[in-house]
């Protein structure tokens, strides 16, 4: 899912800072390419920032500025989780909403932008705590988002917090599916099943 370099207003354009720049470069490379094959040198480039800028910003270095790669992943995956489940009074119907958006955005990524976190979260397990707290963090958040979309639709709040667990984790596999096949189909599939799953606790 990139981000846009810059934000657009009728009013005005405003540019994105130095600091920015380079966590959206990482978070995007890390996406892509994941944490091992991603370099502090091909960062700078693709962020159009000084490899001086990147440590002043980072001094951590690399798993920091992971770390807060993923915190943005968190935020911009959030961003979209929000506007699909409040698409719809009907929870079933924004679920396919929000799988329909993520197969779009997937496409027009040329099936490369997945989960912001998942391959840094697995080629760093057990040997990064920064990287790993911020991964647990963004699960946790995300959780929580479909957990009071699901409460908003009355479902009860023990069931929603474990569907959204569910919910949280079929959409991870689902992404990761799409983008093997190159198709929209494991996204669209599963809003469809996850929407009759729901539907059975209403």
């Amino acid at each position: 899912m990139k981000t846009p370099e810059r934000t657009e207003t009728p009013e005005k354009t405003t540019p994105v800072g130095t600091r920015e720049r380079i966590v959206r470069a990482t978070s995007r490379l890390l996406q892509r390419q994941g944490y091992e094959g991603t370099g502090i040198k091909q960062i700078s480039r693709e962020a159009e920032a000084t490899l001086g800028s990147v440590y002043h910003f980072f001094p951590g270095g690399k798993q920091e500025l992971a770390a807060e790669a993923i915190r943005h992943g968190d935020e911009e995956f959030a961003v979209l989780l929000r506007a699909g489940l409040g698409s719809s009074a009907d929870i079933g119907e924004a679920v396919v909403t929000c799988t329909g958006m993520l197969a779009r955005e997937l496409r027009a990524s040329d099936w490369q932008d997945g989960c912001p976190i998942s391959s840094t979260a697995l080629e760093t397990v057990g040997r990064a705590p920064a990287i790993e707290q911020a991964v647990a963090a963004a699960f946790a958040n995300w959780r929580a988002i479909v957990t009071e979309h699901l409460v908003a639709a009355g479902i009860g709040a023990e069931d929603a917090r474990e569907l959204a667990g569910t919910v949280v984790s079929t959409l991870e596999g689902a992404e990761l599916a799409a983008q093997i096949a190159r198709s929209e189909e494991p996204l669209l599939v599963t809003g469809k099943h996850l929407a009759r799953l729901l539907a059975t606790y209403r």
